[in-house]
């Protein structure tokens, strides 16, 4: 489904990224649409697939989760079977938060989420038993300097 967006999109969808609890009354007022007008732009683009889910933004080191850890990973084998199967054993580990395929030197980057190393390394082990692995590398972060859900959009 192709939607044109416009400034009043625009508006939405950035006041969404700050809070998705907003009642469409204060999104309608603060972008100078009406209510209406507001609640069927948002409809159109969670059709569209724009918006696709809401979340709650949750405090890691509340919920004793200390540990982000990047882990790259090089494979010695290039072909959509075994990229399947990488992709259906990731899925099954809930401490991966984001996986990408990358181009250059490291095949995939992962980003894990842990209370500790010691759970880092039951992470590890279950990663190594993937056949078709070349190298895992892994670093851990010393700290936060930025994270946001939040897209840019000066794109359209």
């Amino acid at each position: 489904m192709n939607v044109q967006l416009d400034k009043y999109d625009r508006g939405i969808l950035e006041l969404l990224q700050q809070d998705c609890t907003c009642a469409i009354g204060d999104i309608a007022d603060r972008v100078g649409l009406s209510n209406t007008a507001c609640w069927r732009r948002i409809h159109k683009m969670e059709e569209a697939g724009i918006i696709y889910g809401k979340v709650a933004l949750l405090d890691r080191k509340k919920l004793n989760i200390n540990v982000v850890v990047m882990v790259f990973i090089k494979i010695a084998q290039h072909n959509m079977e075994w990229i399947q199967k990488f992709r259906d054993h990731i899925h099954t580990i809930d401490e991966i938060l984001e996986v990408y395929r990358m181009a250059g030197e490291t095949d995939y980057l992962l980003k894990v989420a842990v209370p500790d190393v010691m759970e880092y390394d039951r992470v590890y082990k279950r990663l190594i038993q993937i056949p078709g692995l070349a190298d895992i590398s892994s670093s851990f972060a010393m700290e936060q300097i930025k994270y946001t859900t939040r897209l840019p959009l000066n794109y359209f």
